[in-house]
């Protein structure tokens, strides 16, 4: 359990009381039997003087190798202490350098990478209908911040340059020709016509009293109006039967004839120096309109008050679609096993360039974070990390100290 600054504080206060209360322990000890041998010359007595007196130096020097790399000794600037503080730059650059050379190598890196599964993670944990609506809601949430920081006028200019430079480059005639050529490859001109002739059809059907009042118009003043009647008539039936026969005739003439006439004009868009001439003076006169700006801004506006309007509405059209895109995009790549192996090949891929590319970076980060830090910052920050341990190091030093006393004292006394 990771524990806070304040828990961190304690422990260490806690240890080093521990450790202190050993050294002040022993310190008692060697007061007493130093006392006691004077009046009762035991023999044991010795012993166990000889024991806290070399445990009270191994107390005190291993206190002073524990103090020196964090502070000076009482104070003191004892040469050689203080020696995280004084070496933080170098502590940054080593350490850097340590964690890229044994952790950040293609050998280290390779089997964590190699195990990353992202489909399968992404499309289990957007089952989940919370996870899903949370996803959503970040995503819809970070479109609204980012459209509510963009400059209307900034957005604008840039649609103006970006249309007038894709308008400029452009080569409308060959694009305009090809877009004919495919209409009439798919026959699409035949349905086109159909449709036509059938509204032409039911207009003049719904509308004869136009004919009519335009033969009375020009016809001659001693004709009589029934004969101007039956002459609209004739006509309006002669129109109707001639637009009957081209809707339902799909091999009528007039079909081919329209079919030959924007198949010539989809050449002439290619070879003829009139249409370059005319489509190359469209484009001028596109590219000097006033009015760009405005448009361009007006239809600005108008995306990103629809945008901003619908990704509000938890019930919009719009949401409710990118609902049903991302229900199906998880779905194909659920039961799509070779488009689920290429998003996790191109991720491992993607992110193990990366992490090599810019393993160095960590290094440098790493070296500028601990020499961008105060001295003083640096050492208790790691005092408070490590600290608790080392203070195991003063309480080892106190007993093994004490033993290796008693040690020598017992092999001095069997030798003397």
């Amino acid at each position: 359990m990771s524990l806070n600054t304040e828990q961190k504080q304690k422990q260490l206060r806690r240890h080093k009381q521990l450790a202190t209360g050993l050294f002040l322990l022993m310190a008692l000890i060697y007061i007493a039997t130093t006392w006691i041998s004077k009046s009762y010359p035991l023999v044991w007595i010795g012993y166990i003087r000889a024991f806290s007196e070399a445990a009270m130096v191994g107390a005190l020097a291993d206190w002073f190798a524990v103090t020196a790399l964090f502070h000076h000794p009482l104070g003191i600037p004892v040469p050689h202490t203080n020696l995280i503080e004084r070496s933080k730059q170098n502590i940054g650059d080593n350490l850097g350098s340590f964690i890229v050379s044994n952790f950040l190598t293609p050998g280290n890196i390779r089997p964590y990478i190699e195990r990353l599964d992202v489909s399968s993670f992404l499309t289990g944990w957007l089952e989940k209908e919370k996870n899903k609506e949370l996803f959503i809601s970040f995503a819809t949430g970070l479109v609204r911040d980012i459209l509510r920081r963009l400059d209307d006028d900034t957005v604008a200019g840039l649609m103006v340059a970006k249309g007038k430079e894709l308008l400029n480059d452009a080569p409308l005639n060959r694009m305009l020709s090809q877009l004919i050529q495919y209409f009439l490859d798919q026959k699409k001109e035949q349905e086109l016509i159909t449709m036509l002739a059938s509204k032409i059809k039911m207009y003049i059907e719904e509308h004869n009293d136009i004919v009519k009042k335009k033969v009375s118009e020009e016809s001659y003043f001693f004709i009589p109006k029934f004969v101007d009647k039956k002459i609209a008539d004739k006509i309006v039936n002669a129109l109707v039967r001639f637009f009957t026969e081209i809707e339902q005739d799909t091999e009528h003439r007039l079909r081919e004839d329209i079919a030959q006439y924007i198949r010539q004009w989809s050449e002439d868009l290619l070879t003829s120096p009139k249409w370059e001439s005319k489509i190359a003076q469209m484009k001028e006169e596109l590219l000097s309109a006033p009015a760009w700006k405005q448009y361009a801004f007006d239809l600005w506006r108008m995306v990103k008050m629809n945008l901003l309007k619908e990704s509000g509405n938890k019930d919009s059209a719009f949401l409710l679609y990118c609902t049903r895109q991302l229900d199906e995009g998880m779905n194909r790549i659920r039961e799509d096993k070779k488009l689920s192996h290429n998003i996790n090949a191109w991720v491992r891929f993607t992110l193990y360039k990366y992490v090599l590319r810019n393993r160095h970076n960590v290094a440098q980060l790493i070296s500028g974070t601990i020499g961008n830090w105060e001295g003083k910052e640096l050492s208790e920050k790691l005092e408070l990390e490590v600290g608790k341990d080392l203070q195991f190091i003063r309480i080892n030093g106190t007993l093994v100290g004490g033993l290796v006393g008693l040690l020598i004292y017992t092999v001095t006394r069997l030798l003397s």
